[in-house]
């Protein structure tokens, strides 16, 4: 079957599952306005949890609670004609698979391959683990990180109070090091990265942070960090990019505007939730103000005041502001940039309402674009920014640049196929669009 075939049956599938489940409900047509205004409402009680305080946050709540349960009430109400219903249920669990399995087809049969050395590496002779023990709840400890390092030969030296990281890991490779790896969360993986990106040494990630966001996009398995540790003694070498922002190295994101402020917080590290919620109502509610950072997109259109700026290792896979979170491919030589600002023709709440019902791009207030190099200015001449999720203060203007294949990664024989999975990128109605017109090869 050609490609564009598949994917042409694979959106014919998803058409005619939108036209089966909208006969579904519209034999229905009083649950279909709850299911409607209930969505209504549970986008309404999310902004009013998010933007306000006191008594309409609490309203906010209870709105949101009562949509989803009327929406939940349309799904689950019972119904004379099972025996039909659960027939139309078959047909649409079908299509779902047939849109699934065909264009998964497609998109793998256009992935490029993922850059990899063209032989297994040789195996260090003096590799060094850096421990983070706080890290992840202590995953080093509980996953017997060290003692493992140990079977496999590989030196262990671990973080603890009143050290630096960045000394750590430089004296490792003053004494000798010629692999190095980290056992940590993200911030802490960049930082090492960056030391062996400086000596042009192999990286190995072990995956023993909380979330982990450059193990979950390199195809490496997070809930046991003990399955990477293979690469010291069995792995293979594969290149990615890196980015850098005023030369500082970063392996996932910057990410500028509300989530830089919320993360400068002391108390987000222990409690992100209710931070993030004492801080929202004066960031986006009816007195805020606009940030201070301003950029110029290839069309030359000026941003100023956005509300959101995030420059990315390589861009996200169908982000729309909803979905971050992976990355298909860490190897394309691009950044992505993502910007949502408050126009003089759209308001905020407009703008998350956009965003919640994936119509962003109509708004005229989010772009996205892929880019090599891009500029951030402010007024003030600094901005606060979450590199990799550190909290830092950078000099402005920011100057962001990506460095294709510049990353040595040391990663177990297994991980190369994951990686092909993941350059595969998730199946989406507008990629498999681009395919069937042929746009996409």
């Amino acid at each position: 079957m050609s490609t564009r075939l598949a994917a042409a049956l694979a959106l014919a599938s998803w058409v005619v599952l939108i036209l089966v489940a909208f006969a579904f409900l519209f034999d229905r047509p009083l649950e279909l306005v709850i299911a409607l205004v209930g969505t209504l409402l549970a986008l309404l009680g999310a902004w009013w949890i998010a933007t306000e305080r006191q008594w309409r946050r609490w309203v906010g709540l209870a709105s949101t609670i009562a949509a989803f349960g009327a929406v939940l009430w349309t799904i689950i109400a019972t119904d004379e004609d099972r025996s039909g219903r659960a027939v139309q249920a078959l047909v649409m669990v079908a299509l779902l698979i047939a849109f699934n399995l065909l264009g998964r087809y497609a998109v793998r049969a256009v992935a490029g391959p993922v850059d990899v050395a063209d032989h297994p590496a040789i195996r260090p002779e003096h590799p060094v683990m850096i421990g983070n023990p706080w890290s992840g709840g202590g995953k080093v400890d509980s996953f017997g990180l060290k003692d493992l390092a140990a079977e496999l030969g590989v030196e262990v030296v671990m973080l603890a109070d009143g050290l630096d990281l960045e000394e750590l890991a430089r004296d490792a490779v003053d004494r000798g090091a010629d692999a190095i790896g980290m056992a940590g969360g993200d911030g802490s993986q960049a930082l090492v990265a960056s030391i062996a990106v400086e000596h042009d040494i192999p990286y190995v990630c072990i995956p023993a942070g909380t979330r982990n966001h450059l193990a979950l996009d390199l195809g490496l398995d997070r809930d046991d960090p003990r399955l990477a540790m293979v690469a010291f003694t069995e792995g293979v070498e594969r290149r990615i990019d890196y980015g850098t922002v005023n030369g500082r190295l970063f392996v996932n994101n910057v990410s500028l505007g509300v989530y830089a402020e919320v993360v400068q917080q002391d108390s987000y590290r222990d409690a992100k939730a209710e931070t993030t919620l004492d801080l929202l109502p004066d960031m986006l509610g009816r007195q805020a103000e606009p940030f201070d950072l301003q950029l110029t997109l290839p069309d030359g259109t000026e941003v100023d005041g956005a509300y959101l700026i995030q420059i990315s290792n390589n861009p996200y896979q169908d982000s729309s502001l909803l979905q971050f979170g992976e990355r298909p491919r860490i190897d394309t030589g691009q950044l992505g940039a993502i910007a949502l600002w408050e126009g003089s023709d759209v308001t905020l709440p407009e703008i998350v309402a956009a965003a919640a019902t994936r119509r962003l791009d109509q708004t005229g207030a989010l772009a996205e674009i892929k880019c090599t190099t891009i500029e951030v200015r402010s007024r003030s001449g600094t901005a606060y920014a979450g590199v990799d999720g550190e909290a830092l203060e950078l000099e402005t203007p920011m100057d962001f640049r990506i460095h294709p294949l510049g990353l040595r990664l040391l990663v177990p024989p297994d991980n190369i196929e994951a990686a092909h999975e993941r350059a595969t990128g998730d199946v989406t109605l507008n990629r498999l669009w681009q395919i069937a017109r042929g746009a996409s090869s």
